[in-house]
């Protein structure tokens, strides 16, 4: 709560510094997401799902800004097969994982074409799947706490981007035999509306 608390008031106050920013875009943004799980638990292999949602970048400067987003990530994970050796159920396959993604990203632009992004990204995961529950619990946490660090190419109003993002936390929220960390690299196209 308290995550989610902070994310909340960077949020506010990056929306508040909108009135002293030089420059403001907002838009629009999806793309693919290549995701992993590293854990014994899980299968040693990444997997595909999608994202989508919508940014905001609030320039100060020619080179520095700062880049709030909202995504909707969605994707399928499978576990390995030690899974069954590790907790008390059988290896459960395509387990879906939706998280509601808040990057809040620091950009430096070297050239009005190319924009550096790094900075912190907090997950709230949204739908995770009833399969794995045990005694009640679920086996996710419901937030993921996260490092980003990415490339975006501005074309006009187009915005092109790569980006990696690797998870501090640990999100195994049935024990502590085997820790989860996410790990994704996020790849898509995005639109300045304004």
């Amino acid at each position: 709560m308290k995550m989610k608390l902070l994310f909340a008031a960077l949020i506010l106050g990056t929306s508040i510094s909108t009135a002293v920013a030089q420059d403001f875009e907002a838009g629009l943004k999806a793309g693919a997401e290549i995701h992993k799980i590293d854990g014994k638990a899980f299968a040693d292999e990444f997997s595909y799902g999608y994202h989508a949602g919508a940014f905001a970048q609030l320039k100060f400067n020619k080179k520095w800004g700062i880049q709030p987003e909202v995504l909707f990530s969605s994707v399928k994970v499978d576990t390995s097969s030690k899974f069954s050796t590790v907790y008390d159920f059988n290896s459960v396959k395509n387990v879906k994982l939706q998280y509601l993604k808040i990057p809040l990203l620091l950009t430096y632009n070297p050239n009005p074409f190319v924009t550096l992004q790094v900075g912190p990204q907090y997950g709230i995961l949204i739908d995770n799947n009833k399969n794995l529950l045990k005694n009640g619990q679920a086996a996710f946490s419901n937030g993921d706490f996260s490092m980003v660090g990415g490339l975006q190419l501005n074309i006009s109003k187009l915005r092109i981007y790569g980006r990696y993002a690797v998870g501090l936390n640990n999100i195994n929220d049935i024990d502590n035999q085997d820790k989860w960390k996410n790990q994704n690299i996020q790849i898509g196209v995005g639109y300045a509306l304004f």
